[in-house]
């Protein structure tokens, strides 16, 4: 197979690769929006303990995760059509902003895996201020609400088995509604479910990174050996 042949082999590869690097950032796109929207979190990180606002440091993750998702479409349909026009201004663009996307891809990893216990510790102390809060002053209506939430979002109720006894006993208002003294002491305590709620979902996260990041490798290898075919072949 000479040059020419072996260049449009490897144009049609890398299609494909943008391809998928596309469908990959509409995907990562859809994530990053659900885990935005989801439910449970947005009913716990959109409160506010008297004028404290919820740690809002999970939603930093989210939304570099949407521009991410963005930036990828935009770069896989730049990919696509530099490759099917065989054009090396096109492709060296595009290998620039796949070099950028990645080191911000591995940026944000590094931000990730630093804050990663951090998420969940920022959200416990705020749940155990309101708990504290709640059982303590029986007019802290405001910790009351906070506290409740989080109990119904993920049917948990208090810190541990003695808080949630004396929770279920003095302020049994407080709890899910089908929570007694008794299923009291086998209900999951809220810090679990908190630690459960956040890790689920950055696992999530850090799986489709480091797929992308495995693309991205395969594909600024790709462009830069088309690049180098198609100068070698208009020498020729």
């Amino acid at each position: 197979m000479g040059v020419e042949g072996c260049t449009k082999c490897i144009k049609y590869l890398l299609f494909v690769f943008n391809f998928v690097f596309w469908l990959a950032g509409g995907v990562i796109l859809g994530v990053a929006l659900w885990l935005r929207h989801d439910p449970q979190t947005t009913s716990l990180l959109y409160l506010e303990l008297g004028n404290k606002p919820a740690p809002n440091t999970f939603y930093v993750g989210i939304y570099i995760l949407i521009a991410v998702g963005a930036v990828m479409m935009f770069v896989g349909f730049l990919g696509c059509y530099g490759a099917i026009q065989e054009s090396q201004c096109l492709l060296g663009t595009f290998f620039t902003c796949l070099v950028i996307l990645f080191a911000c891809e591995v940026a944000a990893g590094i931000w990730g895996f630093v804050n990663k216990d951090q998420i969940a510790k920022d959200v416990k102390q705020f749940y155990d201020q309101a708990l504290q809060q709640a059982v303590v002053d029986d007019d802290a209506n405001n910790a009351k609400a906070v506290v409740k939430t989080f109990h119904e979002t993920l049917n948990c109720c208090g810190s541990n088995t003695l808080t949630a006894l004396s929770t279920s006993v003095l302020k049994n208002n407080l709890c899910p509604s089908d929570t007694t003294v008794i299923n009291a002491l086998w209900k999951d305590d809220c810090h679990k479910k908190i630690d459960e709620l956040f890790s689920g979902k950055l696992y999530l996260i850090g799986i489709a990174a480091i797929v992308v990041a495995v693309i991205m490798i395969f594909e600024m290898i790709l462009s830069m050996v088309l690049c180098c075919g198609i100068r070698n072949s208009s020498v020729y």
